[in-house]
C-alpha cells in the first residue's frame, strides 16, 4: 500500500488549485503510478458472485468495534475506515469496477439498477408498531422472517474472503446525528458509503458507537418462495434491532435511502422535519427543493450564485437546515457540461462512483446513452462542489421550492402557493415517476408521492406536514411549485422545460424579482402565476398558450385536477377545511 501524498502549497500541475482538486490529482497521480492504463483494463460485467479477493487473512486500518457483537465472524481481511482512494484501489484491484479516462470509478449494477420498492420490508415490532403508517408503501414483515434472513446474511458475510466496514454520520449537525456502520463485502460499496454519509474526524470516530448497522450482502440472494419474500432481493429495517439487512441487489442507492428512512422516523418525536429536498443558500437567504428522483433536485441547487447545503435529504430543525449526507448521488441522463458544469466536472474526479453508464473506446461517458438505464448514477463527496457551505448547514429557510415533473405538460413552470395550497402539495406529492428509477418504469408515469418522497417516510404523511406548516409559519417562508416536466404538450407531444428558464424563474423567486409583477389566478388550480420573468419568454409562463389546441389543454387539465382530488381523499378527513379547500377544480 502506498502512502498518502503530501503536498504543501497550492500549486499542481502549473496552475492554482484549491483544497479538494489538489487532493484529487495527487491521488490521481498515485492510482495511475500503480494502474494500467485505460485501454489495458477489461470491462467488468456485474457478476453475481462477489468479485475476487485474496492473500492472507488481516485486519486493515484501526477498528473501531468489533463485528462479532454483530454475529459476524469474519474469515478473511476486514478494512475498516478506508479512505475512498484505498477503497476504489481495491475495487479495480478485485475487478469490482473499472477506470474511465478521467479516472473515475465505473461500476455496473446488474439486473438491479434502481430502488426495489417491492422488496422492502419493516418489522413490526412492538416499540414502533403504531408509529408505522402501514400500507402499501411500509409493508411489514414478522420478527421471525428477519430473524431467518439476518442469520444467512450474517452467515454469508462471516463466509467471504474480505470485508468492509465503515463507522460514520447521519446528520451534518452532530447534536442530531445517528451514527451508523456500514458493513460491505465489496469495495466500491463501501467507497460509496463513505462518499455518502458524514466522515469523521479522529476525535468523533475514536468515540463513535454505531446506533444503526447495514449489513450489505448484495450477491446473496433469497429463495422467494422458502424465505416467504416477493424475490431474491430484499430490503429488511428492523427499529428495534436498529439493524438494516440488504440482500440480491447491488444498486447502491438503497444503502443511503434505509438509512434516510431510518431519521425520517427518529426525528420526527423531536420536532425535527426530516426532508427528501435538496438546499442551498447565499449566507443569508436559503431555499429547499423538495422533489422526487429526477425532478431537479440535484440540478438546481448546484447554482454558481448559491452555495450548496446538500442535495437529497436534509433536517429542518431548531438552528435552520442541515444535510444528512456527506455527498451526492446524482442523476447523469443527458448530463452536459453547459447545463450543470460543476455536477459535470465531478464525473471527471477521482473519488466518483459512477454507475452503470456507458463509456466510448477512449474510456469517456457518454451520458446520452440509456443502454444500460435510464437511471445512471454518480457518487461523489460534497467538497467534489467547489460552491458549498463548509459545515452542510444553512439557516431557516426563506423560499420554500416543490419541484413537480408533470408528465401531462399543464402546470405553469413556477406558481406562488397559498399557505393551504402549500400544505395541499406537500401532502399530495404530485410528480412524474421518471424512467429507470424504479424497476420496471420504462417512461413517465404520474404518480402522487405524499411529502414529495412517500417510500421513505414511515410515519403518516399528516406528521410531516404539521411540522412543514408549522416551521414556515414561524419562520415567515414563501412557497413556489415549480414544474420542470413538460410544456407544449404532455409526454410524447411536447418538450421538457428547459433548465436555463427553470433556473430562471427560480433566481427571480429566490431574489425576490417577482414581489412586484403581476400575477393571475389559474382557474382551475388557484395558483398565482406571474405574467412576467426576467430571462424567460412570457409564453412558456401560460402553459395553456404554449398547446396548439386550447380544448385539449383544458380537457388534458381536467383530467390531472380529478386525479389530485382523487388521491388526497384520502387524507380529507385529517386536514383543515381551508387545506381541503385549496384543492383544484375541473371547469368542465
Amino acid at each position: 500500500m502506498l502512502s498518502p501524498i503530501v503536498i504543501s502549497g497550492g500549486v499542481l500541475g502549473g496552475c492554482c488549485k484549491n483544497t479538494v482538486e489538489i487532493y484529487a490529482e495527487a491521488q490521481y497521480l498515485v492510482f495511475y503510478s500503480i494502474n494500467p492504463p485505460y485501454e489495458k483494463l477489461v470491462s467488468q460485467k456485474g457478476q453475481r458472485g462477489p468479485a475476487e479477493g485474496g492473500g492472507m487473512a488481516a485486519t486493515h486500518g484501526t477498528p473501531t468495534g468489533d463485528l462479532n457483537a454483530h454475529g459476524i465472524t469474519p474469515s478473511g481481511d476486514v478494512y475498516w475506515n478506508q479512505d475512498a482512494a484505498t477503497l476504489i484501489e481495491l475495487a479495480v484491484t478485485r475487478k469490482e469496477g473499472m477506470f474511465s479516462a478521467h479516472r473515475a470509478l465505473v461500476t455496473e449494477t446488474g439486473e438491479r439498477t434502481g430502488r426495489s420498492p417491492n422488496d422492502k420490508f419493516i418489522v413490526d415490532e412492538a416499540t414502533t408498531s403504531e408509529d408505522i403508517n402501514w400500507g402499501d408503501v411500509n409493508v411489514s414483515t414478522d420478527l421471525d422472517t428477519f430473524t431467518k434472513m439476518r442469520a444467512k446474511v450474517v452467515e454469508y458475510l462471516s463466509a467471504q474472503d474480505t470485508l468492509f466496514v465503515q463507522d460514520l454520520y447521519c446528520g451534518a449537525d452532530f447534536s442530531e446525528a445517528l451514527p451508523i456502520r456500514v458493513i460491505n463485502q465489496n469495495a466500491w460499496h463501501n467507497a460509496f458509503a463513505r462518499n455518502m454519509f458524514i466522515r469523521p474526524d479522529a476525535e468523533r470516530l475514536a468515540s463513535h458507537s454505531p446506533e444503526f448497522t447495514v449489513m450489505h450482502a448484495p450477491h446473496f440472494e433469497a429463495d422467494a418462495e422458502q424465505d416467504g419474500l416477493n424475490s431474491h432481493c430484499f430490503v429488511i429495517v428492523n427499529y428495534q434491532a436498529k439493524e438494516v439487512i440488504i440482500g440480491g441487489t447491488r444498486y447502491a442507492g438503497e444503502i443511503k435511502k434505509s438509512i434516510f428512512s431510518v431519521m425520517n422516523l427518529i426525528l420526527p418525536k423531536k420536532g425535527i422535519l426530516p426532508m427528501h429536498c435538496s438546499a442551498n443558500t447565499t449566507g443569508e437567504n436559503t431555499a429547499i427543493f423538495f422533489g422526487l428522483s429526477g425532478t431537479g433536485k440535484t440540478t438546481l441547487s448546484a447554482d454558481p450564485n448559491r452555495a450548496l447545503i446538500g442535495d437529497d435529504e436534509h433536517g429542518w430543525g431548531a438552528n435552520g437546515v442541515f444535510n444528512f449526507e456527506g455527498g451526492c448521488y446524482a442523476k447523469l441522463i443527458d448530463l452536459s457540461e453547459e447545463d450543470e458544469p460543476e455536477i459535470f466536472g465531478t464525473t471527471r474526479k477521482f473519488g466518483t462512483v459512477l454507475e452503470n453508464i456507458v463509456m466510448d473506446e477512449g474510456g469517456v461517458p457518454d451520458f446520452a446513452d440509456v443502454s444500460k438505464t435510464q437511471n445512471t448514477r454518480g457518487s461523489y463527496p460534497i467538497e467534489f462542489i467547489e460552491n458549498r457551505t463548509l459545515d452542510s448547514k444553512g439557516g431557516h429557510p426563506q423560499n420554500v421550492i416543490f419541484l413537480t415533473c408533470d408528465a401531462f405538460g399543464v402546470l405553469p413552470p413556477i406558481s406562488r402557493l397559498t399557505p393551504a395550497q402549500a400544505a395541499y402539495h406537500f401532502i399530495s406529492g404530485y410528480t412524474a415517476k421518471v424512467a429507470g428509477t424504479e424497476i420496471g418504469v420504462k417512461e413517465p408515469q404520474a404518480t402522487f408521492s405524499a411529502c414529495f418522497g412517500e417510500p421513505f417516510m414511515p410515519m403518516h404523511p399528516g406528521v410531516y406536514a404539521d411540522l412543514l406548516s408549522g416551521k414556515m409559519a414561524e419562520h415567515g417562508a414563501k412557497a413556489w411549485l415549480i414544474n420542470t416536466g413538460w410544456s407544449g404538450g404532455a409526454y410524447g407531444v411536447g418538450n421538457r422545460m428547459k433548465i436555463r428558464y427553470t433556473r430562471a424563474m427560480l433566481n427571480a423567486a429566490m431574489d425576490g424579482d417577482l414581489d412586484n409583477v403581476e400575477f393571475v389566478l389559474d382557474p382551475r388550480f388557484g395558483f398565482e402565476v406571474p405574467v412576467e420573468c426576467p430571462n424567460v419568454p412570457e409564453d412558456v409562463l401560460q402553459p395553456r398558450n404554449t398547446w396548439t389546441d386550447a380544448a385539449q389543454y383544458d380537457a388534458t387539465a381536467d383530467k390531472l385536477a380529478a386525479m389530485f382530488n382523487e388521491n388526497f381523499a384520502r387524507y380529507e378527513a385529517g386536514v383543515s377545511p381551508e387545506v381541503n379547500a385549496a384543492a383544484p377544480r375541473s371547469m368542465a
